[in-house]
């Protein structure tokens, strides 16, 4: 049984190479972006909505509320990055219980890939919080000794979110390995169950702490700043 999607090449050339990884990435791309068009083609407004949109109403107000609960001003700001980050490794966690899909998690390059992608995000916001200076005079505060102490945090908190994303997902693939060999009648359906599980837990693990980075880059200045009048941003129901 191959481990890591990384192990099924389906076509090379060259430096050029797909492999299982990139395959059920973009397959993964693909039933989100469907499923985004089917859902909301026919939005309503009103007692009378499908359950589709129902759900997903439900899930963007959790993922929504989640992240009002880290103090952020302006929390529908962050809420397509985080709600992206989550629902995107949520299905492929979830789709790993489907016979011959290989979830794109279980290999280091995915989780690799969406750290990175929090790494730009941190600043990102911090900059569209307090500016450009504002933002990066954390990086010297109290002293500028502080600044490579400070730069090697932020990768190393960036390389620990993608391994710990990685190192979960593969060891519960392998655990579910050894498992199904020793016993391929009787654990099945359980451990199908204990991996999905594991799997959503780990989305949504991953994406709270990639919401604690950004707010912590954001509120490094938000907390000197004192709050004038209708600064706050109303949220409504969704």
């Amino acid at each position: 049984m191959e481990i890591s999607p990384d192990q099924i090449v389906y076509w090379e050339w060259r430096f050029v190479t797909v492999n299982a990884t990139l395959v059920y990435s973009w397959i993964v791309l693909v039933l989100l972006g469907v499923g985004a068009w089917l859902i909301t083609r026919n939005l309503t407004v009103g007692p009378d909505i499908s359950r589709w949109q129902n759900g997903m109403e439900v899930l963007v107000g959790q993922i929504l509320t989640q992240i009002e609960t880290t103090g952020l001003r302006h929390p529908r700001r962050y809420l397509p990055f985080i709600g992206t980050l989550f629902i995107f490794i949520v299905t492929c966690n979830v789709l790993a219980v489907v016979p011959g899909f290989v979830a794109p998690t279980a290999s280091v390059t995915t989780p690799i890939a969406l750290a990175i992608c929090v790494f730009v995000a941190v600043p990102v916001y911090g900059i569209m919080n307090r500016g450009l200076k504002a933002y990066f005079k954390r990086y010297i505060r109290p002293t500028p000794l502080m600044l490579p102490f400070t730069i090697i945090g932020e990768i190393s908190r960036t390389v620990a979110l993608g391994i710990r994303l990685f190192g979960n997902m593969m060891s519960g693939n392998l655990i579910v390995a050894i498992l199904l060999s020793l016993a391929p009648l009787l654990f099945p359906v359980a451990m199908q169950a204990f991996g999905l599980l594991i799997g959503v837990i780990q989305a949504y693990v991953f994406a709270v702490l990639a919401l604690v980075y950004i707010a912590s880059g954001a509120r490094a200045h938000q907390n000197s700043e004192e709050s004038a009048p209708g600064d706050a941003e109303p949220i409504s129901a969704v």
